[in-house]
């Protein structure tokens, strides 16, 4: 007597959101170290942008998909790609594709594009609001970063939205850091080691 049977393998993969906050973590210390004057150019901030920011963020996007975890994914995915975008960015205004690009470079596209960012942001703050507190106080910060830069590609208010960036993106990757250490340490010791704060529990009970 032949039996037909299915079965089901689960195949259960490790939280990436260290890896992930780790990449944000690096990418943003190495560039708002630009942004507060302590450094010049982005000449060596394009690698951290691509490999940190980008595909670090990306392999977490891949794996929380994985996880089903659909705020996760889009998150990680979605700064992954933003900065990608950056790194391209600054290798057209560097001239590496070549001065036609370099000619026709208007700022206020990335103002928009910065502007997007931030709408997308908002929402994700409050996605944020009930993971957990050291999550929501990232991206809080991360709605300044967008601000800042929105305002000063449009040219609004001066110098302001540059410093505001500018310490908005230190405080994320030292945000960032925590969050990585946390989510590396927290499972590893299994118990709280870092305290990543309760969800507040305000749009879900």
């Amino acid at each position: 007597m032949n039996t037909n049977q299915t079965q089901n393998v689960k195949i259960a993969n490790c939280d990436p959101s260290a890896l992930g906050l780790f990449g944000l973590a690096m990418v943003t210390f190495v560039a708002s170290s630009q942004k507060l004057g302590l450094t010049e150019g982005v000449s060596f901030v394009i690698p951290w942008a691509i490999f940190l920011g980008g595909f670090a963020q990306l392999f977490a996007c891949i794996n929380d998909s994985k996880r089903q975890n659909t705020f996760g994914t889009t998150a990680f995915g979605a700064y992954a790609f933003f900065w990608f975008a950056v790194a391209a960015s600054w290798m057209i205004k560097a001239g590496v594709f070549g001065q036609g690009l370099v000619a026709s470079i208007d700022t206020k596209q990335l103002g928009f594009a910065f502007l997007g960012y931030l709408i997308f942001t908002i929402f994700m703050t409050i996605g944020a609001a009930e993971t957990n507190k050291s999550l929501f106080i990232i991206f809080f910060l991360i709605n300044f970063l967008f601000l800042g830069l929105t305002l000063d590609s449009f040219g609004v208010m001066g110098e302001f939205p540059h410093k505001m960036a500018a310490i908005a993106e230190f405080l994320i990757s030292m945000a960032s850091f925590y969050g990585a250490a946390a989510s590396v340490l927290n499972p590893h010791f299994g118990r709280v080691f870092l305290p990543i704060g309760k969800p507040f529990g305000i749009f879900k009970k």
